[in-house]
């Protein structure tokens, strides 16, 4: 029966999660919910899985002995080791790539041979497993320039350097081994200019289906000032596109996959595309192979769609355009950080005001780094702890809702950016 309630297990802990779960759990067709490891506060909603969420026979047998009928996966980390694969090998489906198609975000020299053969526009790079002749290769083309860790560093591995010591400073650190096997490899690339725009894409390997743009904030303060982070910030949708741009934009989501394909890898889930909107257009920064984060926080609560059904057509091959749709609202959200992210923070603190910001009107709060104390209070357990999300008909009441239920929270050591937003205002000539 097409309409029988399913058993769901989704694998991650942070606010991408989170809000997917949230979906997950609206559709008709949700069952008994599953996470692992979850968070405080996915787990008030699904049960705990005792699995580890990277060791793939783990969780393909744990899904085939409890009677899972879809599998989720939310980070990278389990797609690259090949998690999709065993769970797929059980018979039981899952919204996630397989490892081979995984590479898309696994190895950005991968990444950028696939985007060679399928002609889509990207920087130029070359790659290197030599530190003599990567460092010989800075000092002849000179910065700016953007060096990176070929491998997955948790959204570390760039170095977008201004000046030639910078980039050697990059080139150190990645051969040094603070990315540990992730800078083994180093990919440098040419630096592009430009504001920068996210586009998810749904996509069963045949079919692509685009959804709304957002805007990340990656530096950790106002301004874009500070260390790059996960990410402070988002909105969606992006109104500084000009015409054209998100055709442009999709028709490269689908080159990609189409390549693929001819490659003989099938790309089933979502294929989350980093570009810039360059004056030649828009150009990839890079590809990843799963929802980004925060970008789903502002995405998933504009999706009209039944995720379930969704995501099952990703895996069986019969995703459709006409599954999704979207209304004109605006939503914008505010990440509240631990003192001392992106570096060093303390856990543990006992968080207030939740239920006061949940309770104005558009609000969601997505938990990213949180957990339940022994008295079932919820606290902090990460640098990235809540995503303050509001929903409303304009951008500017979306962005005054989320800092409005911002300023209702509270924790010992909470920080957050205050111009989240802005520059859709400013427009694009002022970016």
């Amino acid at each position: 029966m097409a309409s029988e309630k399913i058993d769901i297990l989704l694998l991650g802990a942070g606010g991408r999660e989170h809000a997917l779960l949230m979906k997950l759990a609206e559709s008709p067709r949700a069952g008994k919910l599953y996470v692992a490891p979850g968070n405080g506060g996915m787990l008030q909603i699904a049960d705990a899985a005792p699995i580890n969420q990277e060791n793939p026979a783990e969780v393909a047998s744990w899904a085939a002995e409890n009677g899972i009928g879809l599998v989720v996966i939310g980070p990278e980390a389990p797609l690259v080791v090949g998690v999709a694969d065993a769970v797929r090998a059980e018979g039981i489906a899952c919204f996630g790539p397989n490892k081979d198609a995984a590479q898309m975000e696994g190895s950005k020299e991968f990444a950028k041979q696939v985007m060679a053969r399928a002609g889509v526009p990207t920087a130029a790079y070359r790659s290197f497993t030599d530190r003599e002749a990567c460092e010989a290769y800075v000092r002849e083309v000179g910065g700016p320039i953007v060096v990176k860790a070929d491998g997955l560093a948790a959204g570390k591995g760039v170095i977008v350097a201004q000046t030639t010591d910078e980039a050697l400073a990059g080139v150190d650190e990645c051969f040094s081994g603070a990315f540990g096997d992730a800078g083994a490899t180093v990919v440098v690339e040419e630096m592009l200019e430009g504001p920068e725009c996210s586009l998810l894409a749904l996509t069963d390997g045949t079919t692509v289906v685009p959804l709304a743009t957002s805007q990340d904030h990656k530096r950790a303060y106002d301004g874009d000032k500070g260390p790059n982070t996960g990410g402070m910030g988002v909105y969606s949708p992006v109104p500084i596109l000009l015409d054209g741009e998100l055709d442009t934009m999709s028709a490269i989501m689908q080159k990609v996959v189409d390549q693929l394909r001819a490659d003989g890898i099938n790309y089933s889930g979502c294929l989350y595309g980093g570009f810039m909107l360059t004056k030649d257009g828009p150009k990839v920064l890079e590809f990843n192979a799963r929802f980004g984060d925060p970008e789903t926080q502002v995405v998933l609560p504009r999706m009209k769609a039944d995720l379930v059904e969704t995501f099952l057509a990703c895996d069986n091959g019969t995703l459709s355009p006409d599954m999704v749709n979207w209304g004109d609202d605006w939503a914008v959200s505010v990440v509240l950080a631990s003192a001392g992210y992106p570096g060093s923070y303390e856990k543990g603190k006992v968080i207030h005001g939740l239920d006061e910001a949940e309770a104005r009107a558009g609000v969601t709060v997505y938990h990213a780094g949180t957990a339940l104390d022994k008295y079932g209070k919820t606290v902090t357990a990460g640098g990235r702890v809540l995503d303050v999300t509001a929903v409303a008909p304009t951008f500017e009441e979306a962005r005054a809702n989320a800092y409005a239920a911002c300023d209702l929270i509270d924790f010992d050591g909470k920080q957050f950016r205050t111009d989240i937003g802005l520059k859709a205002i400013l427009g694009r000539e002022n970016l």
